[in-house]
């Protein structure tokens, strides 16, 4: 099982790359770095590409929308050329808030977008010129609908590899199906190892039926909260603010994907609570109602015993890799933590 972390996109990023560079030494596999509505990940990534070595990178995540299908599949190949083949494509369709508000598109048809998407970026990497005809994407763009001087093009560049790994968030059922069925990996939100099958399971199942074999079997990266030690209990009160914003805000009713997460996971009358709260401005009361069985099951916090029987639990559910969300304050408590990780997840 490989451990991985999340760049903060709060404070300064120096600090955070050079943080980045001491647990690289500590045995990290994986970073991640997260673009929403805040400075772009890619810079970022470039960065870091600079001052590691040896770390896996990943965009944790490229919404689908803001990106056009041939400028992600060359942002992602410029990525892996400057990382030296250690970048994985994170992409995923956010919400229609972001999408909307944000960048002034329309938030439509999520499912499509994202198969053409990936179908474009691969064909791109292979250095295929670029003819694709789909509902959502025609390229190159036919002659009624511009100039009529596009021509198919194939990039210039060769990548360091022509399948370099895409990974898909996603929570919803036809989602789910979706990354089973075209990605390298999924990454789900709030996962609870013992309620994964009951709520994926299906979905898991028919996106693998048509599943191509040489895409190899389906990698699971999962965000988890952390903190382990005999005097950490009370950390689960901190996962309860996060849980609540998605759960709450991140969306408004009837287009809250969190929401309706929470609801297959068997917390109808809490979600539905925990909403009405939030988007009436009672954040904190909004915490407080997040089930506590939730924020334990979909956390790590808890003496070293405890945290390596949630590791199998989670590796026994098909989790690859564990995201690590440190609920420490200092850098050296940071570094520890995944020093203890990477004893107890080999």
């Amino acid at each position: 099982m490989r451990i991985g972390i999340q760049a903060s996109y709060s404070g300064g990023f120096r600090e955070t790359a050079a943080e980045i560079r001491d647990l690289e030494s500590a045995g990290l596999d994986l970073a991640m770095v997260a673009e929403v509505y805040t400075f772009d990940a890619v810079s970022q990534l470039g960065y870091l590409a600079a001052v590691t070595e040896r770390v896996q990178l990943m965009s944790g995540i490229f919404p689908i929308y803001s990106r056009t299908p041939a400028l992600t599949a060359m942002t992602a190949a410029g990525l892996d050329y400057v990382s030296d083949g250690r970048f994985t494509l994170g992409l995923g369709a956010s919400g229609p808030q972001v999408i909307e508000g944000w960048h002034g598109v329309p938030y439509d048809a999520p499912l499509q977008r994202t198969r053409e998407v990936v179908e474009v970026c691969r064909q791109v990497w292979r250095r295929e010129r670029l003819v694709h005809d789909g509902p959502k994407y025609t390229i190159p763009l036919p002659p009624e609908q511009g100039t009529g001087l596009g021509k198919p093009l194939k990039l210039i560049n060769t990548p360091v590899r022509d399948r370099i790994p895409v990974l898909l968030a996603a929570i919803g059922p036809k989602n789910v199906e979706l990354a089973a069925e075209i990605a390298d990996a999924w990454e789900p939100i709030f996962f609870v190892p013992e309620k994964a099958a009951r709520v994926w399971g299906d979905s898991l199942a028919a996106g693998k039926a048509r599943r191509d074999p040489q895409l190899g079997d389906l990698a699971i990266v999962v965000g988890v909260p952390v903190a382990i030690g005999d005097d950490v209990d009370h950390l689960v009160d901190a996962v309860r603010p996060q849980l609540a914003l998605y759960i709450g805000g991140m969306g408004a009713r009837g287009k809250n994907f969190y929401n309706d997460h929470a609801r297959r996971y068997g917390y109808e009358a809490e979600a539905e609570l925990i909403q009405d709260l939030y988007l009436s401005g009672k954040k904190d009361e909004a915490a407080a109602a997040v089930p506590e069985e939730l924020a334990r099951a979909a956390s790590l916090i808890g003496p070293e015993s405890y945290v390596a029987e949630r590791i199998a639990a989670f590796r026994e559910a098909g989790v690859t890799t564990l995201m690590l969300q440190p609920l420490a304050d200092d850098r050296t408590s940071r570094l520890r933590t995944v020093e203890t990780m990477k004893r107890l997840a080999s």
